[in-house]
C-alpha cells in the first residue's frame, strides 16, 4: 500500500484525542469506587470493543488466530500483559498529578522507549540516522521530549504554588513525588504496546492475506494485546474489590444513577479503544520504514489534547502567569515537534 503520511498523521490525531479524553467520562462516575469503573472501563475498551471491530474487518478471524504461530500469540499477548500493568499505573499517575501533567510524563517516558527500542533492537537505528527523512524524524522526537520536560517543569512550579489541592479547587489528590514515580513507570511499560503491535506483524499479515483491508489488518492484533492488558487489569481490581469490599459499588444504588456510572465507564472504554483503532490504522498509512515514528506522534497528540482538557477543567488555577506560560511554551514544542516527524515522514522515499 502507497503511504500517505498526511492522512497517518490525521489519524494519529484523531487516535490522540480519543485518549486523551477518556478520562473525561470517568471523572464523571459517581460514588464509584475507582476498581470499579476501572473495570467497567476495561471491559468495554479491551473486549467488546476490539473483538466486535476486529470480528466486522477482518474475515475468519478466529482461522486466522489458530493459524498463527503460537510463539507469535504468546509474545504479542505477554507484551500486553506488561502494557496492561502500565495502563494500570497510568490511571494513578493521572489521579495524582492531574490530566495535563500526568499525561506529559508517562506518555513522555512511552514515548520514548516505543519509538527507539524497536528501530535499535531490529538495528535499523543507524540506517534511518543517516537519511535526511530520518534525521528530520528523530529531530522531531528529541524536540518532543523538549516539550515533555517544559511540562514537567510546568508541573514543579505548580507543585510550589499549590501547596493544597483545596486551593484551585479540582478536588485531585495531587503528589508531585509519588505522581512522578509512578508516572515513569507507567510510561516505560505503556511502550509495551508499541512491542506487541512489532511482535504481532506476522498475524497482520495473515489477516491481509484473508481478506481484511491492509487498513484494518492491525485489528486482528489488538485483540491478542488488548487481551493481555484486560487479565493484568482484571485481576488486580477484582483484589481492589476483595481488599476495600467495594463489589456492592456495582448493584447498589438508584437504579438511574447506576445506569449512569456504567453508560460513563463504558464511553470512557469506548474512547481508550478509539485511539489503538486509529493508531493502527495511522501506522499503516506511514509505511513501514518509518512507522516507529508513529509512536511519537501518537504521544505527543495525546500531551497535546490532554493538556487543552487540564485547562477546561481549571487544573492550573490559581497558578502564576510563568506556570501557564510554560504549560503553552510545552504544547507548542510538542505541536512543533508533530509537524516535524509529520515532514521527515512525508520526504521519505517510498
Amino acid at each position: 500500500m502507497t503511504p500517505q503520511p498526511l492522512l497517518g498523521i490525521f489519524l494519529h490525531a484523531l487516535g490522540g484525542s480519543a485518549s486523551a479524553s477518556f478520562y473525561v467520562p470517568l471523572k464523571k462516575v459517581d460514588k464509584w469506587a475507582w476498581e470499579c469503573f476501572w473495570l467497567v472501563m476495561g471491559v468495554a475498551a479491551w473486549l467488546i470493543a476490539p473483538w466486535g471491530v476486529a470480528l466486522i474487518t477482518t474475515p475468519d478471524l478466529f482461522q486466522v488466530l489458530c493459524s498463527s504461530k503460537p510463539e507469535v500469540l504468546g509474545l504479542t499477548m505477554l507484551f500486553g500483559l506488561f502494557w496492561g500493568v502500565g495502563g494500570l499505573t497510568f490511571g494513578l499517575s493521572v489521579r495524582y498529578l492531574g490530566m495535563a501533567l500526568g499525561y506529559a510524563v508517562a506518555l513522555g517516558f512511552c514515548m520514548l522507549v516505543g519509538t527507539l527500542v524497536p528501530p535499535l533492537h531490529e538495528g535499523r537505528l543507524g540506517e534511518i540516522a543517516a537519511t535526511p527523512s530520518g534525521q528530520m524524524i528523530l529531530a522531531g522526537v528529541v524536540t518532543c521530549m523538549g516539550g515533555i520536560a517544559i511540562c514537567g517543569l510546568a508541573g514543579v512550579y505548580r507543585e510550589g504554588e499549590l501547596t493544597d489541592r483545596q486551593e484551585n479547587g479540582t478536588g485531585e489528590e495531587f503528589a508531585l513525588t509519588k505522581g512522578f514515580a509512578v508516572a515513569i513507570t507507567a510510561g516505560i511499560l505503556s511502550a509495551c504496546f508499541a512491542f506487541g503491535l512489532a511482535a504481532g506483524k506476522p498475524i497482520a499479515e495473515l489477516a491481509k492475506n484473508a481478506g481484511a483491508e491492509p487498513l484494518y489488518q492491525n485489528n486482528s492484533v489488538l485483540v491478542v494485546i488488548l487481551l493481555g492488558g484486560f487479565i493484568t487489569n482484571a485481576v488486580w481490581c477484582l483484589l481492589l474489590n476483595v481488599k476495600n469490599r467495594s463489589f456492592r459499588d456495582y448493584v447498589q444504588g438508584a437504579p438511574g444513577k447506576q445506569l449512569q456510572n456504567y453508560l460513563l465507564s463504558a464511553m470512557g472504554g469506548v474512547l481508550w479503544y478509539g485511539q489503538f483503532f486509529f493508531y493502527g490504522m495511522g501506522t499503516t498509512k506511514l509505511g513501514e520504514k518509518y512507522d516507529f515514528s508513529s509512536w511519537s506522534i501518537h504521544m505527543a497528540f495525546i500531551i497535546i489534547f490532554s493538556n487543552l482538557w487540564g485547562l477546561y477543567f481549571h487544573e492550573w488555577r490559581g497558578t502564576s502567569r510563568r506556570t501557564r506560560t510554560c504549560v503553552g511554551l510545552g504544547i507548542l514544542t510538542l505541536i512543533v515537534s508533530t509537524i516535524a516527524i509529520g515532514c521527515g515522514n512525508y520526504l521519505a522515499p517510498e
